[in-house]
C-alpha cells in the first residue's frame, strides 16, 4: 500500500517501496503551473534528492486529463506587468522557478520516468523532456506552444527538443506551436512508448520496479554519466531567459495572452 509522505495543495508524493510517484494536482487547469504548484514540485524533488536515499526511481505524472499544460496563462498578465515595471538598475532576477524545474529534474540522482497521461505543453513539455524516460498514453498531446504566447522555447525545451528529435523537428514545433499526438511523438523519438490510457501507469510502475531492482549506485552513476554528454541545462535556461527579453512586455505578448484568455484569434503586429 502506498504511503503518502507529503501532501501539499497541488503536488502529491507517494512512496511505493523504492519508487516514488509525484503527481501534479490542478486537474481543472490541466495541471498548469502557478507559483505555489511550482514551488511544491521543487520541494518534492529536493526531498527525494536529500531526505529519501532509499528511493531509487521517480515517476512524474499528472492528475486528470493533463500531464502539465505549462505556465498558467491566467497568471501571465500580472507577471508581464512585473516584468514591464522592472527597474533596469536592479539585478535581473534570472530564470523563473518554472524554468528551473528542468535542470532540477536532471540534477536529482534518481532516474525520472514521465508518465505523460495527457497534454504536455510549454513548460510542461520541458518537464516531460527533461525526464530520463517518457511513456505516453495514446491520448497524450505535445506542443512547444511558447510562440503562441509571444515567447521563445524555455524550460530547457530549446536544447532538449532538438537533442531528442533533431533540429528540423525542433524548428517545426517551435515555429508553429502546433499540437502533436502521442503516436507522432513516438515516431520522432520524443517518447519511448505509447500505451492505452488505462494501461499507462501499470506499465510505468513495472518499468520503475525493474530499474529499482538494479544496483542503485550503478543506476545513479549511469544517470550522471548519460547527462554529462549534454549541455548544462542551467546555462541553457539562462540563455532562454535572456532571449525572452526580445518579446517581454511587447504589444504582441499582451495580445497573445489576452486573445487566449478571451478565446479569440490573436492579431499580431510585430511590435
Amino acid at each position: 500500500m502506498a504511503i503518502t509522505t507529503t501532501e501539499p495543495q497541488h503536488v502529491s508524493l507517494e512512496r511505493h517501496g523504492h519508487v516514488a510517484v509525484i503527481t501534479l494536482r490542478r486537474p481543472d487547469r490541466l495541471n498548469a503551473l502557478n507559483r505555489q504548484m511550482t514551488q511544491e514540485l521543487h520541494d518534492s524533488l529536493n526531498s527525494l534528492a536529500g531526505e529519501f536515499p532509499d528511493i531509487r526511481v521517480v515517476v512524474l505524472t499528472g492528475a486528470g486529463r493533463g500531464f502539465c499544460s505549462g505556465a498558467d496563462v491566467g497568471d501571465m498578465p500580472a507577471r508581464m506587468a512585473q516584468g514591464g515595471d522592472r527597474d533596469p538598475d536592479k539585478p535581473d532576477p534570472g530564470p523563473s522557478i518554472i524554468m528551473r524545474l528542468a535542470p532540477r529534474i536532471r540534477e536529482i540522482p534518481q532516474p525520472v520516468i514521465a508518465a505523460v497521461n495527457g497534454v504536455a505543453a510549454g513548460a510542461g513539455l520541458g518537464i516531460a523532456l527533461s525526464c530520463d524516460i517518457r511513456l505516453a498514453a495514446d491520448v497524450a498531446r505535445f506542443s512547444s506552444v511558447f510562440v503562441k504566447r509571444s515567447l521563445v522555447p524555455d524550460a530547457g525545451v530549446s536544447e532538449i527538443l532538438g537533442a531528442l528529435a533533431g533540429p528540423g523537428i525542433a524548428a517545426e514545433m517551435a515555429y508553429t506551436g502546433k499540437v502533436y499526438d502521442a503516436h507522432w511523438a513516438l515516431t520522432k523519438g520524443l517518447v519511448n512508448d505509447v500505451l492505452p490510457a488505462d494501461e499507462l501507469m501499470g506499465k510505468v510502475e513495472e518499468l520503475a520496479k525493474e530499474i529499482a531492482a538494479n544496483p542503485p549506485l550503478a543506476v545513479k552513476a549511469t544517470k550522471s554519466l548519460l547527462n554529462s554528454h549534454y549541455p548544462d541545462l542551467n546555462k541553457v535556461i539562462e540563455a532562454e531567459h535572456q532571449a525572452n527579453d526580445a518579446t517581454r512586455g511587447t504589444a504582441d505578448q499582451t495580445e497573445a495572452v489576452q486573445a487566449f484568455l478571451e478565446k479569440r484569434a490573436p492579431t499580431f503586429t510585430g511590435t
